[in-house]
């Protein structure tokens, strides 16, 4: 075609040299044109047609390519390859120009496909990170890593049409480079080993709660990379922490909580010693009119009654005979409490119990769990719980201990 231009020129009498020019310009413009008509179709025509036809289909995997513009970027290689199949019939085959031309293609190329599996391993972390598999898999790491071979390839290819080498020559070369790549990717390489170590013991995964105060972190993981793990704190600060840290390290993790059916009470009442007594008689009629007591106070009398009359030989006015005591009765009536509370676990540990005295008072420990996990609430129903118990002390005749 080019040549049929090149003689008309000729004929129309343009100096040889000058028809040949024109006609190559000629030719490469024709080219540019193609090339960018090819890129107007593939982006404003097939481009909106795919991404309209996702949206109208009831998968999701296309509607996820779509947003990670995957079928955008692969658009990007249409000029490309028009450019590349075009290039010889204008400069000509095997000529210098048509092979740095030509090269210049195939490296846009490689940047491009490049991009469209980086947007196509986006679209799959987010599809598998959807899925009931996704929190256990370090997906970001496996992801990074993928990329980080990605590029490698990519490089050595590109390197390989520039110097018109083959990539195995280049291939073969990086073995005495080993130590050197070892040395600059040690952050990766151990990241990389921390994450599927983290993966396939199950230590941490995305969502979980973990504390590490060597890294001052104390919240929610939000992601595991290949040489981080974020950590969005409580108090919406983001601490950073090496991978491989976790595995070399001890962190607490809270995910045995959160997936238990509880979450654990464990807080204690210092009594003051000078209030601890023997119950009177008002008192335990008293207390017998409280809720939950009435029975106990019933069943302990008649026990202790029982106990009492088999050792008659001690006199009721010494403290031999067995009595109830304020600080007994008031932990009965803790236990009954929280037996009947709503909110309260009874299948999982139950304990109340009196620890020894300390500078501070006689303990009563309550050890329990929470039916719900949430801290909101969880706090919520611990300080009610505490608030009704600290009120109540004063009709079993007891203080709380407090430093005067």
């Amino acid at each position: 075609m080019l040549s049929v231009f090149e003689n008309w020129l000729v004929e129309q009498g343009v100096d040889s040299t000058l028809a040949g020019m024109g006609a190559t310009g000629t030719g490469v413009l024709a080219v540019l044109l193609l090339a960018v008509i090819v890129d107007l179709i593939a982006k404003r025509v097939v481009v909106r047609s795919v991404v309209g036809l996702t949206e109208r289909t009831e998968t999701g995997w296309d509607d996820v390519l779509a947003e990670t513009r995957v079928f955008h970027r692969l658009a990007h290689i249409a000029p490309g390859l028009v450019v590349y199949a075009c290039v010889p019939a204008v400069l000509g085959e095997g000529t210098s120009p048509t092979t740095l031309v030509r090269a210049a293609c195939l490296l846009y190329m490689i940047v491009v496909a490049v991009s469209v599996l980086d947007g196509g391993l986006n679209a799959l972390v987010h599809l598998v990170g959807a899925s009931p598999y996704g929190e256990r898999l370090p997906l970001t790491t496996f992801a990074q890593v993928a990329k980080l071979l990605l590029y490698g390839v990519a490089v050595i290819a590109a390197v390989s049409i520039v110097l018109g080498e083959s990539p195995a020559l280049l291939l073969s070369g990086l073995g005495a480079m080993t130590a050197v790549l070892m040395l600059i990717f040690k952050d990766p390489i151990l990241g990389f080993v921390g994450g599927i170590q983290l993966s396939a013991n199950k230590m941490v995964r995305r969502g979980d709660w973990i504390e590490m105060p060597k890294y001052g972190a104390d919240g929610d993981v939000l992601e595991v990379a290949l040489t981080t793990v974020k950590v969005q704190n409580f108090d919406k600060t983001i601490t950073t922490i090496p991978t491989y840290a976790l595995i070399s390290e001890s962190f607490k993790n809270w995910r045995g909580m959160a997936e238990s059916e509880g979450r654990r009470i464990k807080r204690a009442i210092h009594l003051d010693i000078d209030s601890i007594k023997f119950c009177d008689d008002d008192m335990l009629t008293r207390l017998s009119r409280k809720p939950y007591l009435a029975e106990y106070l019933a069943a302990k009398r008649r026990e202790i009654e029982l106990w009492n009359s088999g050792h008659d030989e001690a006199s009721s006015t010494t403290p031999s005979p067995r009595r109830l005591t304020n600080i007994g009765t008031f932990r009965a009536y803790v236990i009954a409490f929280l037996r009947h509370h709503p909110q309260i676990h009874q299948e999982m540990t139950f304990l109340v119990r009196q620890l020894a005295p300390t500078p501070h008072g006689v303990p009563i420990e309550v050890y329990v769990f929470s039916r719900d996990q949430n801290w909101v609430n969880y706090e919520g129903i611990q300080s009610d719980i505490f608030d009704h118990l600290l009120a109540v002390l004063p009709e079993f005749e007891l203080r709380a201990y407090q430093i005067a």
